[in-house]
């Protein structure tokens, strides 16, 4: 658990891999605008760490400006049903009310309204 816990845990990068794990890749300026309310260092650092334990891909293409996109690797992948279901009891135990964000509205405001 705790091993789970130091890779995929804290305040963002659950957040990131949701939104990764709903399209096929992602640019940086996008994730930023789905997460709304997470800091640049934030988030450069939360996808560092999960770039560095394998969980999501950075590809930077040789273009200027420069263009990167970020995508879950297959480890990555296999993390979306545990966090499916972490997703599914927290709608069963809260109030829509306490969400925010664009992904929130796309992909999860529905299911509290079922």
């Amino acid at each position: 658990m705790d091993y789970g816990l130091d890779i995929f845990g804290g305040k963002w990068k659950p957040r990131i891999l949701c939104i990764l794990g709903h399209v096929n890749s992602m640019r940086y300026g996008e994730l930023k605008a789905q997460m709304e309310n997470i800091s640049d260092a934030a988030l450069a650092d939360s996808l560092h760490e999960l770039q560095q334990a394998g969980i999501i891909n950075r590809r930077q293409y040789n273009e200027m400006p420069i263009r990167v996109e970020y995508s879950l690797t297959a480890e990555g992948k296999s993390l979306i049903p545990v966090l499916n279901t972490i997703s599914n009891w927290a709608i069963k135990h809260s109030d829509a009310g306490i969400y925010t964000g664009k992904h929130f509205e796309k992909v999860h405001r529905a299911k509290f309204e079922n």
